[in-house]
């Protein structure tokens, strides 16, 4: 197995950083924060947490946390904390019948059993499908916020079926509200949930440990994300049967095929030297399916793929000495699009209070917070902001929407470069008609990673595991997008009760 990567080091946009601030060190995540242990994806992150001996390493935060409880929206001119589990319920309906964030909500969700049903509809918006069923207040107060945090991305650009499968899949093959197929408790089933599912049902039983994982709100690690991909690296480089070539690019690749044989033929480039020509059974792509485009030959076969834009985020880090810096607690705010333009100039998406969503990483107590600048509102851009620009953007963010005027003690700004796809309206059909242009390489060429299945590092794990299984299995047509092969969709069934 030989792994090339084009940079420097392993892990991609796994980056946590140790921080010194003078009396000891905090962690500053520039790319993903935490997990979610839910069912079937996390579940298979947390197996591999479990393979590589990290299950000691990981810190949990909890249903009945402060900051699983406390999630806030901006708007229009305060935060506004999101109603969860433990609520009550008459406080929390005065409440939302009070904030303008919910104007028309209850409304909305009373008629939406009589909205018109649209079965034939192939593709469309998160947000024309939500404005349409529950009316534009829901989409673009708290729907656009919700997918800020996600996606970075603009719900009249994303889409429906491809990022809520179940609303999509409920009113296109029930031919009912998404309201009705919940009340009479239909779920989505996706075939290849099945062998998982097996699997898991035939397992020893898990630890102590790993249940209590399970049951948590979010989990990280205590040196950051990063250390997921450090020890999954070591590991690697312990077998023999592993090669790692970091600095190596892959510019081209192709099938080649004789009379006895197929093969994948790729060019490999290490810094500025000369491309050398190697030849493997079989290649799996984790790059984003424009580099790939780019690589493979002939240069048009996977064209389809290419059509997968990416967003472009700066994250900032920012470190207060003061511990009660922060006019609240919780996990942070998302910025909705609705947000008057006065309120939000520097074009945030959402501010994460790290302090509280991850407890137990510092050695040090103090404040320390994530603002995310960008996304689809830097869409068309040619140049952003530098560092200095960044960190200044960020701190006017935290003093107008929080009042914090106190100067943090060190900060970390990072530009992520079209680090999140964004699944736009006919993502699925682009899929399954990527899937058909790799069935030309005759199983030698897959797919996984961002660009596909999902852009959640649960995701990218289990889309990573799925290939190497029918790689294992023998599967000769899998091409890691053949869940959009026509008839391997989910299906909605009733649960049993």
């Amino acid at each position: 197995i030989t792994l090339f990567e084009g940079r420097s080091r392993l892990g991609g946009w796994l980056r946590s950083t140790q921080v010194d601030v003078g009396n000891g060190n905090v962690v500053f995540e520039q790319g993903p924060r935490n997990l979610r242990p839910t069912r079937p994806n996390g579940w298979v992150t947390l197996d591999l947490v479990n393979s590589l001996g990290l299950e000691n390493q990981v810190l949990m935060t909890s249903k009945q946390s402060v900051a699983a409880q406390n999630r806030f929206i901006y708007y229009p001119d305060h935060l506004v904390r999101m109603p969860g589990p433990g609520s009550s319920l008459l406080p929390t309906i005065v409440y939302m019948l009070q904030e303008p964030v919910f104007k028309g909500l209850f409304r909305a969700a009373a008629f939406e059993p009589f909205r018109p049903i649209l079965v034939d509809q192939q593709d469309e918006s998160v947000g024309s499908f939500i404005a349409r069923r529950f009316g534009p207040a829901l989409a673009n107060n708290i729907v656009s916020a919700l997918l800020h945090g996600i996606y970075a991305g603009d719900i009249y650009q994303l889409s429906v079926r491809s990022i809520f499968p179940y609303l999509f899949h409920a009113e296109r093959e029930l031919s009912i509200s998404v309201g009705a197929a919940y009340a009479l408790g239909f779920g989505l089933r996706w075939p290849q949930d099945a062998s998982l599912e097996a699997e898991w049902a035939r397992a020893k039983p898990i630890s102590q440990r790993t249940q209590a994982i399970r049951d948590s709100s979010v989990f990280t690690f205590k040196k950051g994300i990063g250390q997921l991909a450090d020890q999954l690296e070591t590991k690697l480089r312990q077998l023999p049967n592993v090669n790692i070539r970091l600095g190596t690019v892959v510019d081209q690749l192709q099938l080649e095929q004789t009379c006895d044989s197929e093969n994948i033929e790729l060019l490999a480039r290490s810094g500025s030297g000369q491309p050398t020509k190697e030849s493997f059974s079989h290649v799996v792509s984790t790059v984003s399916g424009k580099a790939l485009y780019r690589a493979v030959r002939p240069a048009s076969s996977l064209f389809v793929l290419s059509q997968t834009p990416a967003v472009t985020v700066m994250v900032v880090n920012l470190y207060f000495s003061n511990p009660s810096v922060l006019p609240v607690r919780g996990f942070g705010y998302l910025l909705p699009r609705s947000l008057p333009f006065e309120q939000n100039p520097e074009r945030a998406l959402g501010v994460v209070f790290d302090s509280d969503a991850s407890i137990g990483q510092d050695e040090i107590p103090g404040t320390k917070v994530t603002v995310m600048l960008g996304g689809h509102w830097w869409d068309g851009w040619q140049a952003y902001p530098d560092e200095d620009m960044g960190a200044s953007m960020a701190k006017s963010v935290l003093k107008r929407h929080l009042g914090i005027s106190e100067i943090p003690r060190t900060t970390c700004v990072g530009l992520q470069k079209d680090c999140i796809p964004q699944y736009t309206v006919g993502h699925h059909e682009r899929m399954s008609l990527g899937h058909e242009a790799l069935q030309k390489f005759k199983g030698r060429l897959r797919v996984a990673g961002s660009s596909y299945t999902g852009v959640g590092l649960n995701d990218c794990v289990r889309s990573a595991r799925n290939v190497v299984a029918s790689l294992v299995e023998g599967r000769h047509r899998d091409t890691g997008l053949e869940s959009f092969a026509r008839g391997n969709g989910p299906t909605l069934s009733r649960s049993k009760t």
